[in-house]
């Protein structure tokens, strides 16, 4: 499965995160496609197949509370794994914020685009493990943690230092 870009929008179409793997679109295109398919999905009914034939591809998508969240793919590619990957993400964000809301990801961003990194990599699926992404995240969490209790500890020594060398004592 190739997968070309991932968007999430919220219902008024305000996009909360994009990530795209393929390099065929300008920024101005990327914008008007983000547009489009906003519009496609937030004004489809609820009883309509969450699949949209789009040009070359589909367009798969699924709503969880205010957001949606959309995977474009090929067209000869398997949509329920698509709608699956979907549902991996969304585990794989409750799991690591409980119970994820918009304002995580608003606030979160650069976290939620590392797990989207460590789920999907140039287009194809790296890792299906919602126990991997997680414990590789609090890995990361707590070497960020680490580097700034060093930098907080070495304020705090060039402080000590500054005071004694100018005599502030």
């Amino acid at each position: 499965m190739t997968v070309q870009f991932v968007l999430l929008q919220n219902r008024q179409r305000k996009t909360r995160l994009t990530k795209w793997y393929t390099p065929d679109y300008t920024q101005k295109q990327k914008q008007r496609i983000m547009t489009e398919i906003g519009h496609m999905v937030t004004t489809r009914g609820k009883a309509k197949c969450n699949f949209i034939e789009w040009r070359q591809f589909t367009i798969v998508y699924k709503r969880y509370a205010s957001l949606y969240f959309v995977v474009c793919v090929d067209k000869n590619d398997n949509e329920i794994l698509a709608m699956e990957l979907i549902h991996q993400f969304v585990e794989v964000l409750d799991s690591y914020f409980g119970n994820v809301c918009e304002l995580d990801l608003i606030f979160n961003f650069d976290k939620a685009h590392y797990m989207l990194d460590e789920l999907i990599l140039g287009g194809s699926i790296q890792e299906t493990s919602k126990r991997e992404i997680v414990r590789v995240m609090k890995q990361q969490d707590d070497i960020e943690q680490k580097i700034v209790d060093e930098r907080k500890q070495g304020k705090g020594k060039k402080k000590k230092n500054m005071g004694i060398s100018q005599g502030f004592f």
